[in-house]
């Protein structure tokens, strides 16, 4: 019989699984425009910036699946704290690099750290999720990362305001930025204690044996898994390029450090606050038209920040471009839960980064040829293209599978892990079936 003080803690898995990756996602959201305007004090020009921004996600390009294939087989919770020593070492290591290069390699690393943060923090909310409720907690997880994204660029911006428009200057107050983002990550730490079950991954007499493994192709020809991955990769690479170049932008138009990291928090906090009525709006218009709605939406917006227009109306158009951002994360996370084999949920969604870390690399490598072609601002056009497919996308999905309550696959005679009486702990239960214990609502 568990301890119910045991079974109260459990409760707020999912409220301190958000504050981990807040500090997780504020100390990368932080570094990475810090990253940015030390490469420029090391006399790197606008393609430098996208190749040293696209090695972010090489590393994790090859290991989200072997992770997502492992996560699987037993528990996520050990790739966490991993992940949050990767993104501080990287964050450290690239404010001490003295050369274009290692701060490519240090990038690297940091990415690294946030693909197993994420994979292990994915399939954590998937499995402690009962199917009705996926869109409302994979909404209020991905809230987490939208604050850290609210508070990282507005502290690097406030960190490296130095000596804005020298190169020269920046590199002292960069180097700082990314030091003290390293100490944010590791912030991370004091909200994982007891995020899962010990017993997470094993039968009720122990470790079984493993589930045999989905063959990838099969996994990509499921229904509804390509789309939900293309549209992942169009929302973050428009994330991505936008936090990567908007500090470029800003140095050719003359906008003070500080005002980036202002402008860049500002469309986070737009993104919290779609995610915070995220699940009204499904209710009112239903997934397809509110996925396709946003994406074709973002994508005008996301164009129109090529036009040189004032500080305010670029305030107007990036908060209107983070509501309309918001929605693609978390709907994308569900459709491809929802659609994968269960035995290969964190497989299904290992691919889905794996989509995004290929967008991370590609994107912001288009964006600096593109940049170096025709100017800082065309990179933003390019994303507009790409969020627009992924509004296509989205309704021809939509067409193919019409919006319906999803289908509880909770097996009727699994017994609760932890739960009074049950006469044994910790069994493994893709599905929860207590809600009382294991479902947290946080409205």
């Amino acid at each position: 019989m568990a301890h119910p003080k045991s079974a109260h803690v459990r409760r707020y898995w999912l409220l301190r699984l958000v504050i981990a990756f807040c500090f997780a996602q504020g100390a990368v959201s932080m570094a990475r425009p810090a990253v940015s305007y030390r490469a420029l004090a090391l006399g790197a020009d606008e393609r430098a910036v996208g190749v040293i921004a696209g090695v972010y996600a090489l590393l994790p390009l090859f290991a989200a699946v072997p992770l997502g294939r492992r996560t699987d087989r037993g528990r996520c919770a050990p790739l966490l704290p991993l992940g949050v020593a990767l993104i501080a070492a990287g964050c450290a290591l690239s404010g001490t690099a003295g050369s274009l290069p290692w701060m490519a390699v240090w990038s690297g690393v940091m990415g690294l750290g946030h693909l197993a943060f994420v994979i292990g923090a994915q399939s954590i909310v998937a499995r402690r999720s009962a199917p009705a409720d996926q869109d409302r907690n994979f909404g209020h997880f991905t809230i987490g990362a939208s604050l850290g994204q609210l508070a990282g660029p507005m502290a690097a911006g406030l960190l490296v305001e130095g000596d804005p428009g020298r190169g020269g200057g920046l590199g002292p107050s960069s180097a700082l930025a990314l030091l003290v983002a390293a100490g944010v990550a590791a912030c991370s730490v004091t909200a994982l204690w007891r995020i899962e079950d010990r017993a997470a991954g094993q039968g009720p007499d122990g470790p079984g044996p493993a589930p045999a493994k989905v063959p990838v192709h099969r996994i990509l020809r499921t229904p509804g898994v390509p789309g939900g991955i293309f549209t992942s990769l169009a929302v973050l690479s428009a994330t991505d390029v936008l936090t990567a170049y908007l500090p470029v932008v800003g140095e050719h138009r003359g906008i003070a450090p500080a005002t980036v990291g202002l402008l860049l928090s500002l469309r986070a906090a737009a993104t919290i606050a779609c995610r915070l009525v995220m699940t009204p709006m499904i209710r009112l218009v239903g997934r397809t038209v509110l996925l396709a709605a946003t994406c074709a939406l973002g994508g005008l917006l996301c164009a129109g920040l090529a036009l040189p227009v004032p500080v305010w109306a670029l305030a107007v158009m990036l908060a209107a471009l983070g509501f309309c951002l918001g929605v693609g994360q978390p709907l994308s996370m569900t459709t491809v839960v929802r659609a994968a084999p269960e035995e290969a949920r964190s497989t299904a969604l290992a691919l889905r980064l794996t989509g995004n870390r290929l967008g991370q690399v590609a994107a912001p490598a288009s964006a600096g040829l593109v940049a170096g072609l025709a100017g800082v601002a065309a990179p933003f056009a390019m994303l507009g293209a790409l969020l627009l497919a992924a509004a296509g996308t989205a309704v021809r999905d939509g067409r193919r599978r019409p919006d319906r309550a999803p289908r509880d696959r909770t097996p009727p005679d699994r017994t609760p892990p932890d739960r009074p009486g049950s006469g044994r702990p910790g069994a493994r239960c893709q599905w929860p079936v207590a809600r009382s214990e294991h479902d947290v609502d946080h409205r």
